[in-house]
């Protein structure tokens, strides 16, 4: 199994997920044409792609999937609420899932859960081959026993750090902004996801990813500063998710 991001953040979100013969997409935030640029880079045909699974209907993790999948006919993947939200319109295969219910893809295994999000039904998911397993958490404002639970033991994690809280505080959103950003359905900072790794199983992690980083509330050395001090390890050893950048291939072995 292994996994990339063509990019991660406000302005845009998608990543790829793929195990034998199957490549799924999670989320895509970016135009039909930037998503065919940031696929090109990394060696991806669009037409490869099997499915499409949406973590919820913000604009930045669905505005490019009606697109991409009218174009290559790709079967899309929501919660009843992400479905009906009017988010996602025209799509030629909606498949509707319970995000308290496991189900497959070709040779990726998958389990949906719900987080805390200000959205109308919103997920997140960790994938598996069958021997590893994938985590990924972004979007959510707080932490829950659940969410814990499924990550415990995990062998890959791409966690979400949204922001700093001091940057948050002195930065120049509105207040009602922030009080958003910051709450319990808003988005994870860099203490919450370090203390999410301390509650956790973490012996077998062989990749940790910051994601979803704020370009104007954090910065990648604060959200690396932080994991590392949970995982006693070199802060180069947290890898990011980069808005323009993306990441690379890594491998579940």
């Amino acid at each position: 199994m292994r996994f990339c991001a063509l990019g991660s953040g406000s302005r845009g979100n998608a990543m790829l997920i793929e195990a034998g013969r199957t490549r799924l997409m999670l989320d895509n935030g970016f135009s039909l044409r930037e998503t065919e640029k940031r696929l090109g880079l990394l060696g991806v045909d669009a037409a490869s792609i099997a499915g499409i699974l949406v973590t919820h209907e913000h604009s930045d993790h669905c505005n490019g999937v009606g697109a991409l999948a009218r174009k290559y006919g790709l079967a899309v993947y929501a919660t009843q609420g992400t479905y009906t939200s009017g988010r996602l319109d025209e799509l030629p295969d909606a498949r509707l899932i319970n995000s308290h219910q496991d189900f497959s893809v070709g040779d990726l295994q998958i389990q949906p859960f719900p987080v805390p999000h200000d959205a109308r039904e919103p997920c997140q998911f960790v994938f598996s081959d069958g021997k590893r397993r994938l985590g990924i958490l972004t979007d959510t404002g707080s932490s829950t026993a659940h969410i814990e639970d499924l990550l415990s033991g995990i062998d890959a994690l791409v966690l979400e750090c949204n922001h700093d809280k001091a940057m948050l505080a002195r930065g120049d959103y509105p207040y009602h902004v922030k009080l958003r950003v910051a709450g319990d359905y808003g988005h994870l900072n860099n203490e919450q996801a370090a203390l999410l790794l301390q509650s956790i199983n973490t012996s077998s992690l062989q990749h940790i990813v910051a994601a979803h980083i704020s370009e104007k509330h954090n910065t990648q050395a604060l959200a690396q500063h932080s994991l590392s001090a949970a995982l006693h390890c070199p802060r180069e050893w947290i890898a990011i998710a980069d808005q323009h950048r993306g990441l690379d291939w890594r491998d579940v072995n």
